[in-house]
């Protein structure tokens, strides 16, 4: 599906700073919608000096997550959170549920909680959630899809270096930061995502740019096939949700597209869902309570722990 226009003008004005809305195509045949930096002369040339398009103009931009009663524009400011463009509807969902119950297994109706909370409540707290396996075809990847899926450009996948770097702001304001092959065995790396997990300001800093604090809501989810060290998680140390997810039994290389055609049923089921977990007046739950997840014990898994 081709994502839509969420601004119905070429051109926008945000501060000083003069935008083209753009459309740019992808290897899908889709189109994602990209703001890029322009300038009047350009403008003039293109138009005309007595003939220049209306322009929009903004104060600068906030960046408000909501997935039920989204805002583009919150007063004089222009949201940079995207929308996600899956409209729910009533109906089932085998295919996703399916793969859920692979996944999470015992711990399925925690999983759906995990993903209802990121769906009604995305500033809310979550744990790190880390999925390992040594084997090939767990389902560790597509998982990892399955929520760039519903969530969109709101999510984003991170390399191990991205996280050792000091540019951080193509990812410091995602919803979710995934990354596929996790190898951050250093107790600074550690430190960093875990901090990151509970922080509510972060300094971001882009390219021949000023840091600048924003309000930092990303949940990481991670992968590694390496099930021994794949990154330092002290004993102590409750912000972790680890699963070992067995190898899928029965291949289905359309599990992708059906699973797609079945995310506005199972957002729906989601909005509609009792969460299991206690909740607390307002949205959602607390870190704390997700405290038993965090320990989850697997004794088929050794990470690091530090004496």
């Amino acid at each position: 599906m081709k994502e839509k226009k969420d601004i119905q003008k070429e051109f926008i004005r945000v501060g000083t700073t003069l935008y083209k809305i753009v459309q740019r195509p992808l290897i899908s045949g889709d189109y994602v919608e990209e703001k890029i930096t322009w300038s009047y002369e350009t403008l003039r040339q293109d138009y005309g000096k007595n003939n220049l398009p209306e322009i929009e103009k903004y104060d600068g931009f906030c960046m408000i997550p909501n997935h039920i009663n989204y805002k583009q524009v919150h007063g004089t400011y222009l949201n940079q959170y995207k929308p996600i463009h899956h409209i729910p509807s009533e109906g089932e969902f085998p295919y996703i549920r399916l793969f859920l119950e692979h996944i999470f297994d015992e711990q399925l109706e925690l999983g759906l909680d995990y993903l209802q909370i990121l769906y009604l409540y995305p500033t809310q707290m979550l744990p790190i959630l880390l999925l390992v396996s040594n084997k090939r075809g767990t389902g560790k990847t597509t998982f990892l899809r399955f929520l760039k899926m519903i969530f969109g450009k709101n999510a984003t996948f991170n390399t191990n270096e991205d996280f050792r770097s000091q540019f951080n702001a193509d990812w410091a304001s995602r919803l979710l930061v995934l990354v596929d092959e996790l190898l951050l065995n250093k107790i600074e790396d550690t430190e960093k995502i875990k901090n990151l997990s509970t922080a509510g300001d972060y300094k971001v800093e882009a390219k021949n740019k000023d840091r600048r604090e924003i309000e930092f809501f990303a949940k990481f989810v991670l992968c590694s096939n390496n099930e021994k060290n794949p990154i330092t998680i002290p004993k102590e140390e409750i912000r972790f949700w680890v699963r070992k997810i067995k190898p899928i039994t029965k291949d289905n290389t359309s599990l992708r597209d059906q699973m797609e055609k079945e995310i506005p049923h199972f957002l729906y089921f989601l909005h509609h869902r009792k969460l299991s977990t206690q909740k607390y007046p307002g949205c959602g739950l607390t870190l704390l309570i997700w405290k038993p997840l965090h320990y989850t014990k697997l004794k088929s898994i050794i990470l690091t722990r530090l004496k």
